[in-house]
């Protein structure tokens, strides 16, 4: 970014004070605006409404009782209802409660206290573990591996994915390279879906760890804002033909189509690992919540019927997501300053500020009363190596307190800029 070319310094200066003009009257106003999480608004969530409309009987059409014990893996009606949408055979899912999240932080833990189907050894036996994470990416997916001790190597986005040539070099030369975190539909923050080209070399690629796996966390599998929506190539067909068909373990919810405290989650893979997985998840539950997946499974219906209910939810976010754009186009466009992205789907725009400014932008933000996601948080260990990416979390507030937000937004990254350009 070349940050306003064409300007003196002394129109510098002159723009830095009406710049911290502005910002002083909004920072007068003790605001509390939050944006910190891709949370769905009120209107979202009064679209399921219905979800507990018939309560009366509570039997599953092979008249199991949802209200006792068993299924561990989930009701018969929800994993047909899932391997239509995804395009999978049941006994290849797994459903769980309403956290993808806990799904995912479940299979790490057993990867490493127990190993996983076709592990030599639990994780937990070896050296070192190091994981490759795609960034910008998801601050959770970090958190895991963070947790468990994992190194973690930060694989650059492309506009089609991950850096696949970097990721191929090094999953062929380092054994304790076991995983890779993969968010590759509307990539959480970037918006990016992976292309065709990258799903397949994530298939293919030769590894010199024969337990790596990519943990593929498809939680915006349905979330597009327009009508021509982004297509992901299906990555177990190309592991099959690859000859890796254990290779991949993807997850989704409804977290953000129904109830996010009270959805449905999804894990699906081979059906050896899940046969496998199966057998480690039966010592620690008897079954998850089986009458929440029968009246998911009423409401919601079929694929099709599941499409109708997303393009509900984009009527309400498109408008939110197209305020947020028009807002940054207005300040900061033709500044060189910032960058952004326009997603066709998911919950985030992803937003770069002049390197070595997004943590004085969040700071400056904060102290005028918007509360935004960490700056470096979509990074490995919270630490942006360029210091330069934001994450904007446009769903939950309502659109007079978002537009005020992102107003100020770019007010801050402005004055973050100018403060470094004049030092």
């Amino acid at each position: 970014m070349c940050a306003f070319e064409g300007l003196s310094k002394e129109q510098l200066i002159e723009r830095k004070q009406q710049v911290q003009s502005a910002y002083d009257q909004y920072k007068s106003q003790g605001l509390k605006l939050d944006m910190s999480r891709g949370k769905p608004c009120s209107e979202q969530l009064d679209l399921s409404a219905d979800l507990f409309k018939d309560t009366n009987n509570l039997f599953s059409a092979d008249g199991t009782d949802c209200r006792n014990y068993g299924l561990l893996d989930g009701i018969r009606e929800a994993k047909a209802l899932f391997a239509e949408v995804f395009g999978l055979s049941e006994d290849e899912l797994f459903i769980g409660g309403n956290s993808s999240l806990n799904l995912m932080y479940d299979l790490v833990s057993k990867a490493f206290i127990h190993g996983l189907n076709g592990f030599e050894k639990p994780w937990c036996k070896l050296d070192k573990v190091k994981f490759l994470c795609p960034a910008p990416g998801y601050d959770r997916h970090f958190a895991i591996t963070e947790l468990f001790g994992v190194e973690m190597i930060i694989i650059p986005m492309t506009k089609e994915g991950p850096d696949m040539d970097k990721v191929e070099e090094l999953v062929a030369q380092d054994e304790s390279i076991k995983g890779i975190w993969c968010v590759p539909k509307y990539s959480n923050p970037t918006g990016i879906t992976y292309s065709d080209t990258v799903v397949k070399r994530l298939a293919f690629m030769k590894t010199k760890a024969p337990d790596f796996r990519i943990i593929w966390d498809n939680a915006y599998a349905f979330h597009h804002l327009y009508d021509t929506p982004d297509t992901l190539l299906d990555i177990f067909s190309e592991c099959r033909k690859a000859g890796n068909p254990d290779r991949v373990y993807m997850f989704s919810s409804t977290s953000k189509v129904t109830f996010s405290g009270a959805g449905l989650a999804i894990m699906a893979s081979s059906k050896e690992n899940i046969a496998h997985i199966k057998k480690q998840i039966a010592i620690q539950t008897i079954g998850h919540d089986k009458i929440n997946m029968l009246l998911h499974v009423r409401f919601l219906k079929n694929a099709q019927n599941l499409e109708q209910h997303m393009k509900k939810h984009a009527q309400i976010l498109r408008p939110k997501f197209e305020a947020v754009t028009e807002i940054l186009e207005k300040n900061l466009k033709g500044k060189g300053i910032a960058s952004w992205n326009k997603p066709n789907g998911g919950y985030f725009i992803s937003l770069d500020v002049l390197e070595g400014c997004a943590k004085r932008t969040v700071q400056l933000a904060k102290e005028a009363g918007v509360t935004l996601t960490p700056a470096g948080a979509t990074f490995p260990y919270g630490k942006d190596p360029q210091d330069s990416n934001i994450r904007i979390a446009p769903t939950y507030p309502p659109m007079d307190e978002l537009k005020k937000a992102i107003e100020i937004l770019t007010l801050c990254v402005e004055l973050a800029a100018l403060e470094k350009v004049l030092a």
